[in-house]
């Protein structure tokens, strides 16, 4: 087949075209923002790239293209988008072709939630290589471990991060739905995505079905302490169903965790969890990727041997560098509560050391300002706070009115950057939190700090 995918560059339709290439498709793509990492692992690849969406495409390197895979950052209006319908070319998201033609003989693993998606996912692939069952995977990250975000095997196992985001312009259900998962670990589900869902309650209805696309002989793995999971499989399950939570949770849950680490399936201990990944959100991803394995046939023990050795996700709490005592990190934190986890696994890293945070609320939620009121309190561990607020619809200052003093505002990046660099001491560390580039904030103030 020859595939033509608009929004290439994409971190999902980036390994799209991965998987699709090694599957022995001829790929081509195009991007409004061709540009490294994404465009040089594609052009490795041997995948040609074109900038832009001009309908030229269509009498150029897209003519003879047997399909067209639409990201979902794809509009109506957009020129090759309107040329594709009016020629009445076949138009596919890229989940529904990812699952016609790569997912559907495949035992999907697929790992849902509104936080930890990436992590989660990059954990129980590592298991499932590290147990000798050479996974193939499409991940919304880098694991370190792999070196690249996607890929494609020979083995009956494929690991998929399943984002409740909608599919394309043409196709309003979440991504997650098109991949029929033998596996579906539900993490945690809050209210997010505010540009496309009204309310929790129709993300939940997404999540439902979901569920309702799992085999009898599937298995959820569930995270027992969230009500609203509790909510969404009283509308009905119909497959297995195991729960995860902390041990002492008031929920009855088949797999545990103590603080300890101690790994408990059905009260009889696994082993203990002793892994680099900080933090009680990243123990309960592991615990996760544990159960989801174990129904691949993977003992705990090997688990967790595993995930002793895994060495985590770039822009998940990434050490980005040390200058003169100095230590930056990077962190895909953009929702309150995972900017609050992050802040939380860091703490217990670093015990009273100062801890400088840097926000950028950049995601569309926090551009609308839904989340507004809950960012005091998801920063409230840092003992200072920056925030790069340039383009915002709303007043961030006002909004971090109950930190006080120790919160900054800034409209200039070089300014922001130039304030980091003044106010840096030996022992910091400058936890950096954007869900984007933040206009290469991180390399800027390494080389600041360094001069």
């Amino acid at each position: 087949m020859r595939l033509h995918i608009l929004g290439i560059c994409g971190t999902f339709m980036g390994g799209v075209a991965a998987v699709a290439r090694a599957a022995g498709h001829k790929v081509t793509g195009c991007d409004a923002k061709v540009y490294p990492p994404m465009s040089t692992q594609l052009e490795a690849l041997g995948i040609p790239l074109t900038e832009g969406y001009d309908a030229s495409q269509l009498e150029g390197v897209a003519k003879d293209a047997d399909a067209y895979a639409i990201g979902n950052a794809m509009t109506r209006g957009n020129p090759l988008v309107e040329a594709l319908l009016e020629t009445n070319r076949l138009c596919i998201s890229g989940p529904q072709w990812l699952y016609e033609n790569v997912l559907r003989d495949k035992w999907v693993l697929a790992v849902c939630g509104t936080h930890g998606k990436t992590t989660t996912a990059a954990m129980l692939a590592w298991i499932l290589e590290r147990a000798g069952l050479d996974p193939g995977f499409l991940i919304g990250g880098v694991p370190i471990d792999f070196g690249i975000s996607a890929r494609l095997t020979s083995s009956r196992y494929f690991v998929i991060e399943g984002d409740e985001y909608d599919t394309a312009f043409f196709d309003k259900r979440s991504k997650f739905v098109h991949y029929h998962p033998r596996t579906a670990i539900l993490n945690n589900l809050e209210y997010d995505h505010a540009d496309i869902f009204p309310d929790l309650a129709a993300i939940e209805t997404q999540f439902h079905h979901l569920v309702r696309t799992i085999p009898r002989n599937g298995r959820i793995i569930a995270n027992g302490m969230e009500a609203s999971l509790a909510r969404v499989l009283a509308r009905g399950v119909w497959s297995e169903l195991e729960r995860f939570g902390t041990e002492g949770a008031e929920t009855a849950c088949e797999w545990t965790i103590a603080d300890d680490g101690d790994v408990r399936l059905r009260g009889a201990s696994c082993g203990t969890l002793r892994f680099s990944q900080a933090g009680r959100h990243n123990r309960l991803n592991a615990l996760a990727a544990i159960a989801a394995a174990h129904h691949a046939g993977v003992d705990p023990r090997a688990a967790l041997e595993a995930l002793a050795a895994f060495r985590g996700v770039k822009r998940r709490l990434e050490r980005r560098g040390r200058v003169k005592g100095v230590t930056i990190y990077d962190d895909f934190a953009h929702h309150p509560t995972a900017i609050a986890a992050t802040l939380e696994g860091l703490r217990r890293e670093v015990g009273d050391a100062r801890i400088v945070a840097v926000l950028e609320p950049r995601s569309n939620t926090m551009k609308q300002g839904t989340m507004k009121a809950a960012l005091p309190e998801s920063l409230a561990a840092a003992d200072r706070v920056h925030c790069y607020a340039d383009h915002l619809g709303w007043d961030v200052g006002e909004a971090l009115k109950p930190l006080g003093d120790k919160a900054r505002i800034y409209d200039d990046l070089g300014g922001l950057v130039e304030a980091l660099a003044r106010e840096a001491v030996i022992g910091d560390h400058i936890l950096i939190m954007s869900n984007g580039g933040f206009g290469g904030i991180h390399d800027k103030l390494i080389a600041r700090l360094s001069a």
